[in-house]
C-alpha cells in the first residue's frame, strides 16, 4: 500500500492491506467519495454510469454502495453538460431515489455521522443544490459535520463540475500538500479531461 497512513475507512483498509481482491459489500460512503473522475472521464451517461458501477464494486458492491456512486458520477457528468441545479436535483432524484426536498439549514439540527451512502449523498448533494460557489458548497457541507471530510470531497466534486473548476487560490494551496507522484496525476489528469459544454 503506498500511503498505509492516509486515513482511510478501517474496512477499506484491512482490505487493502490484506491484498485481498475480494470486495466485502459495503454500502459505505467511500464509493462516492473516490469516484469524482469517472463523471469527467466519460463522455455519455450510460458510459458513466457503468464505470461508476464498476469502481464501486472492486470494495463496495452492496447495491446502495453502487448507487452512492452511480449518483455522484451522475451529477458531475450532468454539471460538465452544463445542466441546471434543478434539472440535476430532479434527476438525481428520480433516478436513485434519494429525498433531495431539504435544504443544509433543515439537515443540519439532527444530522449526525453516518458513513452510509443512503446517508450522506442526500447531505451532499444538498450542500451543492444550496451553494453560490464552490467554496460555499465545501464550507456548507463541512458544517454538517459528521462525515465532514467525506461529504466535502463528495459535494466539492460536484461543486467543480458545476462551477468550472475549483478557484486557483484553493487549488494551489491543495496541490502544496501532495506529494510529487500524486501532484503529478492530477495534473495529468486535469490536462486530460475537457468540459463538455
Amino acid at each position: 500500500m503506498e500511503y498505509p497512513n492516509a486515513g482511510y475507512g478501517l474496512r477499506f483498509f484491512h482490505w487493502a492491506s490484506a491484498g485481498r481482491r475480494d470486495a466485502y459489500n459495503s454500502f459505505g460512503n467511500g464509493s462516492a467519495m473516490r469516484v469524482a473522475a469517472v463523471g469527467y472521464a466519460f463522455n455519455t451517461m450510460n458510459e458513466v454510469l457503468a464505470e461508476a458501477a464498476r469502481s464501486a464494486e472492486v470494495t463496495h458492491n452492496h447495491p446502495e454502495g453502487i448507487k452512492g456512486a452511480q449518483a455522484t458520477a451522475a451529477a458531475i457528468f450532468m454539471a460538465r453538460q452544463g445542466a441546471s441545479k434543478h434539472q440535476i436535483r430532479d434527476s438525481i432524484s428520480a433516478r436513485f431515489g434519494y429525498d433531495l426536498s431539504q435544504s443544509v439549514d433543515e439537515i443540519r439540527p439532527a444530522y449526525e455521522f453516518d458513513v452510509t451512502c443512503q446517508g450522506t449523498m442526500p447531505a451532499a448533494m444538498a450542500a451543492f443544490l444550496g451553494s453560490e460557489n464552490y467554496e460555499d458548497a465545501v464550507r456548507q457541507a463541512i458544517s454538517l459535520g459528521g462525515d465532514a471530510d467525506t461529504l466535502a470531497c463528495i459535494t466539492g466534486g460536484i461543486a467543480e463540475a458545476h462551477y468550472g473548476g475549483v478557484p486557483p487560490a484553493i487549488a494551489d494551496r491543495a496541490l502544496q500538500h501532495l506529494d510529487d507522484r500524486l501532484r503529478s496525476v492530477v495534473r495529468q489528469f486535469c490536462e486530460r479531461v475537457q468540459p463538455l459544454r
